[in-house]
């Protein structure tokens, strides 16, 4: 208990990410880079869709949604960690440690359920179109995001408090780049299985059911596209599913290998991996993903570019 007492204010130490000057250098760099590419792209394609009329649908509203989330999931990692590794103070107060690990998880679970509500719009797009406007009408869409956003917060509501009030009594040192749950877990000198379940029902309850729902409604796409006699109307249709099928796997793959693997199992060298891939580069690559194969976001970048150019 007095140990308990002791560290109830501490702060906790986070890795930096390097030590030598040269790697350290690097890697600011990258990460650097990574991070402003995160910002411009999705900051870009919420530009794109708030200037053309066409793109005032209830997908790119969505898709809007997902760069707001990307963009804070990233600056809710990257800054902090760039400063860390400049300064080589690794300090983190539990204070900024709970900040941390609420928007991080309330990201994560926010982005679970857009993805799953994304392909249910394709769903009924693709399968039931003309009742495509009556469903998803504005009414529809402004719920669905607010749902997503509020069961996020809701998730880390429950599990931050519940992970903060444990006692740390082993170490403050977190082998992480950055307060993560199952990572603190470990620091505790308390049994934390019942946190774990607690856990891995939340992740199975929004995470799993989200992919699962995903995934039927793809099967139900893909049936219907194959149905499609026009050779062009089913490259249309197969061209907006590759580019949010290619997002959901780049992003469920890490966050399924970080929140659903039994504990025994965990390494902390892949858990590293797997948190830089779906906190940095997913949100760098998803607003690039989805331009590439769509022709309207194209056609508005290179619009606004030549106005510009003719201005000049």
């Amino acid at each position: 208990m007095e140990i308990s007492n002791e560290t109830s204010f501490s702060p906790f130490f986070l890795l930096s990410l390097a030590d030598t000057p040269y790697l350290k250098a690097f890697s600011i760099l990258l990460f650097l880079i990574m991070y402003i590419l995160a910002l411009s792209a999705n900051a870009l394609l919420i530009f794109v869709v708030r200037i053309n009329l066409r793109l005032r649908t209830p997908m790119y509203f969505f898709l809007s949604n997902l760069s707001i989330i990307d963009i804070s999931l990233s600056s809710s990692i990257v800054p902090k960690l760039i400063i860390i590794t400049i300064t080589q103070d690794t300090r983190i107060s539990r204070l900024d440690c709970a900040l941390q690990m609420f928007f991080h998880s309330a990201l994560i679970a926010s982005e679970c359920i857009i993805l799953a509500v994304m392909a249910y719009d394709r769903y009924v797009a693709i399968c039931k179109p003309l009742h495509y406007n009556t469903i998803t009408n504005k009414r529809f869409c402004i719920s669905m995001a607010a749902a997503c956003w509020a069961l996020g917060c809701i998730n880390s509501s429950i599990h931050v408090p519940y992970t903060l009030q444990l006692p740390f009594c082993r170490s403050r040192y977190v082998n992480h780049f950055f307060c993560e749950i199952p990572v603190i877990f470990r620091l505790s000198c308390q049994d934390t299985w019942l946190h774990e379940l607690s856990m891995y029902i939340s992740a199975c309850t929004l995470g799993l059911s989200a992919f699962i729902l995903t995934l039927f409604s793809y099967a139900y796409i893909i049936s219907t596209i194959l149905k499609i006699h026009s050779i062009e109307g089913r490259h249309k249709a197969f061209s907006t599913c590759v580019s949010h099928l290619t997002v959901v796997f780049l992003y469920y793959g890490p966050v399924m290998f970080m929140y659903l693997r039994p504990h025994s199992t965990k390494s902390p060298s892949t858990e590293k991996i797997a948190s830089i891939i779906y906190t940095v580069v997913t949100p760098m690559l998803n607003p690039i993903i989805y331009s590439i194969r769509n022709k309207d976001i194209k056609a508005t970048i290179q619009g606004t570019l030549n106005k510009k150019s003719q201005i000049v």
